[in-house]
């Protein structure tokens, strides 16, 4: 009987090892961008992607951590006598930043705060960006003001309202800008998925358009590819026009601002002519709470109409535009279409192309 009983569960073992081996092949397998992509140039964005994300077990619940934004042009330093000194001035990339944003996630100081976080009590808590500290607010006046829509906060002092229930990821999310001024901005977004294309077709970008984007000797190129370089007239920029039959992935979207110039960049990942689906990626903190920082928008179009230009109102432009903090000043614009068609006088938003990226966009498709 007892040799009968173990031969039994010896067999409901093996079947369940190999129920579960299938499961983590299943997940191996979905998990690869291949899966949903095939092995061209959708894959290699997608792979790009990816890599600014990670999974954590934080307070006791799962989260997707995403990098965040970081500040490029004086927007939260306008009060101050100097600029924030957000690490690498956004310019860095998943290699760098994933090491320092897990020391931070594992430091005393982290956990002192999701503690704060889980108090059972309703608190507001104040960040201090130059100092890189927050505090928080148990006062109900302060409360009743934030629920009013009566913000106090400052550019360089945000004030966050909490539940006291956990975190969140947005917390999470608060605490790496505010506390660890670190993450990408658009533009060095931008260049970390350029530049992960080029290494998959063995280019390396930044020495190819170091002396187009006027890479001072020893200079990191990282440094010089921003939305004024995507909008030159340098050889290696190549204006796309923006009918939706034109575009191609690895594109790129230009927004412009008032002035004339081009304020913010994102990258196409993929245009499906059959759904009518254009996916591009970006990195900005004008975005619903949860998706402030590195995150994915949609376009959608008539595919009967491949003819029509990112500037034609009849499209779906998904991606929402808020303020980076409940209370302070609301996005001009409501939706990423409204801002790209915006500035008419100026000819409104753009595409371009990076020449040097086509044949290396060709070899990948190959494979």
């Amino acid at each position: 009987m007892a040799c009968r009983l173990k031969i039994r569960l010896a067999a409901l073992f093996f079947a369940a090892a190999q129920i579960c081996t299938a499961q983590t092949d299943y997940l191996a397998s979905f998990s690869d961008p291949a899966h949903l992509w095939g092995n061209g140039i959708e894959r290699v964005i997608e792979e790009a992607y990816r890599q600014c994300f990670k999974t954590r077990i934080i307070g006791g619940r799962v989260m997707n951590i995403r990098l965040p934004f970081a500040e490029n042009h004086n927007e939260r330093d306008i009060l101050l006598e100097s600029r924030l000194d957000f690490f690498g001035g956004g310019k860095g990339n998943p290699a760098m930043l994933w090491p320092l944003i897990e020391e931070i996630l594992d430091s005393k100081h982290f956990d002192e705060y999701i503690n704060a976080l889980s108090s059972g009590r309703e608190r507001v808590f104040i960040f201090d960006i130059p100092d890189q500290k927050w505090s928080t607010s148990s006062d109900l006046f302060d409360i009743a003001r934030m629920k009013a829509g009566s913000y106090r906060g400052l550019p360089h002092r945000p004030y966050v309202l909490t539940t006291g229930k956990g975190a969140l990821e947005s917390d999470v999310y608060n605490y790496l800008y505010c506390v660890g001024l670190l993450g990408l901005d658009c533009s060095g977004f931008v260049w970390h998925v350029l530049s992960y294309i080029g290494k998959q077709g063995g280019l390396d970008l930044g020495r190819t358009l170091s002396m187009a984007m006027g890479v001072p000797r020893g200079g990191d190129p990282s440094w010089y590819a921003g939305t004024v370089f995507y909008n030159s007239k340098s050889p290696q920029i190549i204006a796309v026009n923006d009918e939706i039959r034109s575009l191609r992935p690895a594109d790129i979207i230009l927004f412009r601002e008032s002035g004339g110039g081009m304020a913010h960049s994102a990258i196409i990942q993929s245009i499906d002519f059959t759904t009518g689906t254009i996916r591009y990626v970006q990195c900005t903190d004008e975005a619903p709470l949860a998706e402030r920082g590195v995150h994915e928008s949609f376009i959608y179009f008539n595919p009967a109409k491949p003819g029509v230009s990112l500037k034609d109102p009849s499209l779906q432009w998904t991606q929402k535009r808020f303020a980076p903090f409940p209370g302070e000043k609301d996005s001009p614009f409501s939706d990423d279409g409204e801002r790209y068609r915006a500035f008419k006088e100026y000819g409104g938003g753009r595409v371009v192309r990076i020449r040097a990226l086509i044949p290396v966009i060709e070899k990948i498709n190959k494979n």
